[in-house]
Parts: structure tokens; C-alpha cells; sequence
């Protein structure tokens, strides 16, 4: 992709409105565009990361078994009067009439929708265990929207629920997903801490939060480090022992949020080069409430005796569009953005010195295309801008590798590469800057 074929209206201004790191080189970067409180137009390069991660999330509740459908953005009123909550939520449910005078409320969450569906088609425990997800907009009227795509009121979230014969059996599914978002948040390189966490008013007694800690979170985290360098050792996790032991492998660690942490174990469990506490980010949340829907909503099913029992319920949601800021906060400097591979919005930038020189818009185009069959997308910067400029440019959208090519580099057939994860440069040959650089990429978003 060529720069002037693209669409990246970057900004050097910092916005008057933009008070944390994400929101600000979001909008920099050419991202996003307020459209009013607390909603975005997502634009171009927001949406390739966007949905880099989508892909990501997708695959991993895929690989753990759950299968993808799409709910309505509105639902009915009477749903949710059915499941006892439509009076409990609170002003951030937005209400929508229609012309017939009937109530609809824009989804914030959807245990109501995905437990009609299920009782109109699933009647017996031969259909069980069933997982279904979606990844869809949501809305909830924040009464102080902020942070930009941190807590905005339309966003974007995976949800998957799941659906047991019994709670031994609806703690397997849990356990399942605990390890999905383990891989799902390795993959977009966080390190995440699983916290036991308030069921809220989704309820339940089974609850787990992920939270990444930045400078600019909302709540403090407690935790031991150690359980960064753990390693999923097994791929199929079907047993629920193996699915128990897996999990205690990092709920063995202390991790705790504010109004839970005791200083006093904390010091005892953890040695002090371990310990590491600060402001988080919630990224993700898992919940297991057995009947709390199923129940008021009579989604039964036949067991084995052939009664007519209520199914064991769970829910796990992922912020989608809440990663991308998280992502910056974890991940930034002064300079701007620094992506990781696994979602930046192009692998390789190049910038062209000369814009108008055909050797070097001859060589830059090889290069590219070497580039391309490697799978790694490219970003030419072809502006007719100041070099100053350019760098500027590449430094605040965040692409990982950074090459500069000039009259003088064609000559030498040497090239100088940027290395943005750890701000360094060095003059390489041209074969052996792709060559270096594509293994990089591929190493970087493949562990």
C-alpha cells in the first residue's frame, strides 16, 4: 500500500479533549474521529487493527470449542422484564421506540437474547455442552463518557455464553475459556493478570477479570510477576483435571485488586523482585452463574433421568474495541505508537526519500513486493514531504520496522532499518534487511 493511496489524516497537534496516551495518538495516528460523546468513526488504519484483533479473538474461542452466530443489535423489552433485570440496569440501557409504539432496548449485553435462542431449539442434554459467541456493537448510555474507545458509550464485544448439564460440567466449560483468553492476550503480547472479580449484576459465584496494568488504568492490581513466564503445556484441554490443573497454574500466583489485597500475604507469597502492583485495565471478564437466566427464562432441558432440569449458564466477554486503546496504553513513547506484530496495521514501513527519483521508486517497489510473497504487509510512504516529517509519521503510527531509502542507499545497496520496538537503527544490506526483517515478523507474531 502506497501512503498517497491510502487514508491516514495524522495530526502532530495533541487534542484539547484527549486525556490519557490512547486517546490522544488514536486520534493523532488518524484512527478513529469523534462523532459526538462518546462515539467513533473507526477510519481506516483503527480498523485494520480492529479487526486484526477480532481475528484473533475468533480463533481462539474457535480453537476452545465455541461456534460463532451473530445476535441483533436490539431486543426486546420483554426479555429482559422475563429475566428480572430490565428494572435493576439502570440508565445506561438505552431505550428505543418504534413506530408501533413498542419498546426496544439496544443491546449492552446479551444473556436475554442468546437464552431465548436456546430454549427454542435445544431440549435435551444430548445437545450439551453448547458454547455460541458473537462479536457485535453495543451501546451503554456512560453517563461521563471518556478515554475515547476506553470507556465510550458504542463499542465493540465478543461474547460467548455456554450451556451445561450441571455446574461440574459448566465448570469445565469455564476453565476452558479462562485458558482462551490466556492465549488470546499472549498473542496480542499483554500481560495479563486473571483476578477473582465481583460477579456485578450479571451475577453468578464463578467470576474472573483480566487486567493489564498501565499508568493510566482506573483500579489498582496486586501481583506476582512469575505467572508472565508461564506456558500453556497442552493444546487440547478436554479433562477437566487437566483444565483444573492448567488453570491453578496461574491462580496459584497472588494477584488481587484493591478492596481485595492483603499486604500482609502479599509480602509472605511474594518475593519482593516479583511484586509488582499499579493502576489496571480490565481487557476481559468470565463469568459462571449456573440458573440465574435459565431459571426465570424456563430454558429446561431433559437429563439423563428425563426430568426437565434448568441448564447451567456462563458468559465471557472481551472489550474488541476496548483492546486497541489498552494495547496503546501497554505499549507506547513519547514518539507515538508501537504495535505488535500480531495486530499492527502494516509489518514494514518504507520511507522514500526522494519521492520523484524512479531508481529509487524502482527499487523500493522490489522491495515491497519481497515483502508482500513473505505474507508482511507494507506501508510506502511516497508523500512529497520533508524526510522529518515522514519519520514523524511512521514513528507515531507505530509500524514495527521502519526502512529509508534514498539515491545515496541505491548506490550502496544498503539501507537503514528502524527497529520501533526498541527504538534502534542499524544500515544493513538490502537482502539482509528483508531477509532480518522477515524473520522477525514471523518469529514475533507466531510465540
Amino acid at each position: 500500500m502506497y501512503w498517497t493511496e491510502f487514508f491516514i489524516p495524522t495530526n502532530k497537534e495533541i487534542p484539547a479533549d484527549a486525556k490519557i496516551p490512547s486517546h490522544q495518538l488514536m486520534i493523532r495516528s488518524g484512527m478513529i474521529k469523534q462523532e459526538s460523546s462518546g462515539i467513533y468513526s473507526w477510519l481506516p488504519l483503527g480498523f485494520k487493527v480492529l479487526k486484526k484483533i477480532e481475528k484473533i479473538v475468533r480463533e481462539e474461542q474457535e480453537k476452545a470449542g465455541a461456534i460463532e452466530m451473530l445476535m441483533p443489535t436490539l431486543q426486546a423489552v420483554e426479555l429482559w422484564k422475563e429475566s428480572g433485570r430490565y428494572d435493576g440496569y439502570g440508565k445506561e440501557m438505552l431505550k428505543i421506540i418504534d413506530r408501533h409504539n413498542r419498546f426496544l432496548i439496544y443491546g449492552p449485553t446479551n444473556e436475554e437474547q442468546v437464552t431465548e435462542i436456546f430454549r427454542a431449539f435445544v431440549k435435551s442434554y444430548k445437545n450439551l455442552p453448547l458454547n455460541l459467541f458473537h462479536i457485535q456493537w453495543k451501546f451503554r448510555d456512560e453517563i461521563r463518557p471518556r478515554f475515547g474507545v476506553m470507556r465510550g458509550r458504542e463499542f465493540l464485544m465478543k461474547d460467548a455464553y455456554s450451556f451445561d448439564l450441571n455446574e461440574e460440567e459448566s465448570k469445565k466449560s469455564y476453565y476452558k475459556m479462562f485458558i482462551s483468553y490466556i492465549k488470546i492476550f499472549k498473542r496480542l503480547k499483554i500481560n495479563t493478570i486473571p483476578v477473582v472479580a465481583d460477579s456485578g449484576e450479571i451475577g453468578g459465584s464463578l467470576s474472573h477479570e483480566f487486567s493489564i496494568i498501565t499508568n493510566t488504568g482506573e483500579g489498582q492490581v496486586y501481583c506476582d510477576k512469575r505467572l508472565f513466564d508461564l506456558e500453556l503445556d497442552n493444546d487440547d484441554l478436554n479433562n477437566l483435571s487437566d483444565l483444573e490443573r492448567a488453570v491453578g497454574n496461574y491462580t496459584q500466583f497472588y494477584s488481587a485488586t484493591e478492596d481485595k489485597h492483603n499486604e500482609k500475604i502479599f509480602k509472605e507469597k511474594v518475593p519482593e523482585e516479583f511484586r509488582l502492583k499499579g493502576k489496571a485495565i480490565e481487557v476481559g471478564h468470565i463469568f459462571s452463574f449456573g440458573e440465574k437466566y435459565s431459571s426465570p427464562m424456563k430454558a429446561y432441558i431433559t437429563n439423563k433421568e428425563g426430568k426437565n432440569v434448568s441448564v447451567y449458564m456462563g458468559s465471557y466477554g472481551i472489550g474488541v474495541s476496548r483492546l486497541v486503546a489498552a494495547i496503546i496504553e501497554y505499549s507506547h513513547d513519547k514518539k507515538g505508537i508501537i504495535w505488535p506484530n500480531s495486530v499492527t496495521p502494516f509489518h514494514v514501513g518504507i520511507i522514500n526519500v526522494q519521492a520523484d527519483n524512479k531508481e529509487c521508486l524502482k527499487v523500493i517497489q522490489e522491495i515491497k513486493s519481497e515483502f508482500e510473497e513473505n505474507n508482511l504487509e507494507v506501508l510506502v510512504d511516497d508523500r512529497d514531504e520533508s524526510v522529518g516529517k515522514k519519520y514523524a509519521d511512521m514513528d507515531l503510527i507505530g509500524l514495527p520496522y521502519i526502512l529509508t531509502i534514498g539515491p545515496r542507499d541505491i548506490k550502496e545497496k544498503k539501507v537503514d532499518v528502524k527497529f520501533r520496538h526498541t527504538d534502534t537503527k542499524e544500515n544493513l544490506s538490502i537482502e539482509g534487511a528483508i531477509n532480518r526483517i522477515t524473520s522477525l515478523a514471523k518469529e514475533k507474531t507466531r510465540s
